[in-house]
């Protein structure tokens, strides 16, 4: 039995294959290796996994995460793989191939993530062949969860807040600026809290112009500073995995046109076409 896994900052998708050829989804929470050890992600995984998953019967696992983009970082969640699957051969690798498999399959193109943070590439059908870094949450990250968060956090901290927003969110999560502050700065995972954040931007319907203007300036943003200096970015088309870039859309779309790029695919999770592409199109273990 194999498992395929596509692991976010805040959550990780796994498909088990069993020896029947069934697809067995499940779902744990996310671990990148900047914010996480290995101790943390063998308890979690511990505390997570399906009880009835027959873990010494699990020849391969391919994991792709968030943060797995070093040896050292790798290291920290293999070791943590390799801890729980004790049979297993071990692959991890970086979501942002995760990514280009699922939205590519085999052939070259543009792939970028749009969750809690961001990643972009240029994938020549095998390998990602360019990569501009994302800067992680406190320098980049723009187009994120975690950005169009802090954004609306920033808002809230300032008083710039539209009046009828501030007393939506206050209504909502009752944060005062102090434990706001404190989430951020001295609690971990401070990633995961200012992403949070954008699931109340979008569900907000108090006052659509000013929602629609801080996710418009994040993707403007991430156009602006990672999209647009990929060398002859116009000539490849836009796809895009993660829940912000999916439930966004629309403003996504929309920036991308812009920006002169045509759209290609916009989905939600890699996790069917990743399974496909190492179903039908690669060989085992890569």
């Amino acid at each position: 039995m194999i498992i395929i896994a596509d692991g976010g900052s805040t959550k990780t998708n796994w498909c088990l294959l069993n020896k029947a050829g069934q697809k067995i989804y499940f779902n744990t929470q996310g671990y990148n290796p900047y914010f996480v050890d290995t101790k943390y992600i063998t308890e979690s995984l511990q505390n997570d996994l399906p009880s009835d998953l027959q873990l010494d019967e699990i020849t391969e696992v391919n994991y792709y995460g968030a943060g797995c983009s070093t040896d050292d970082k790798v290291k920290i969640v293999a070791d943590a793989m390799k801890a729980i699957f004790k049979n297993a051969e071990i692959h991890v690798g970086h979501d942002l191939l995760a990514a280009a498999r699922a939205l590519l399959g085999l052939d070259t193109g543009f792939a970028a993530i749009l969750g809690t943070g961001t990643n972009t590439g240029i994938y020549d059908g095998k390998e990602i062949v360019h990569n501009i870094d994302s800067a992680a949450y406190i320098l980049g990250d723009e187009g994120s969860g975690c950005y169009i968060g802090k954004k609306l956090l920033t808002d809230y901290l300032r008083g710039y807040m539209p009046e009828v927003v501030r007393q939506r969110f206050w209504d909502t999560y009752k944060l005062t600026v102090d434990e706001v502050t404190d989430n951020i700065y001295t609690k971990p995972l401070a990633n995961r809290f200012c992403a949070s954040f954008s699931k109340f931007v979008y569900d907000n319907n108090v006052h659509a112009e000013y929602s629609r203007g801080i996710v418009k300036t994040s993707f403007v943003d991430f156009f602006e500073n990672l999209v647009s200096h990929y060398p002859n970015y116009k000539d490849y088309t836009f796809n895009c995995i993660g829940s912000v870039g999916y439930n966004f859309r629309n403003v996504l779309e929309e920036t991308a046109i812009e920006y002169g790029m045509a759209v290609g695919k916009i989905i939600r999770s890699p996790i069917d076409d990743l399974v496909r592409y190492h179903v039908e199109l690669a060989p085992r273990g890569n």
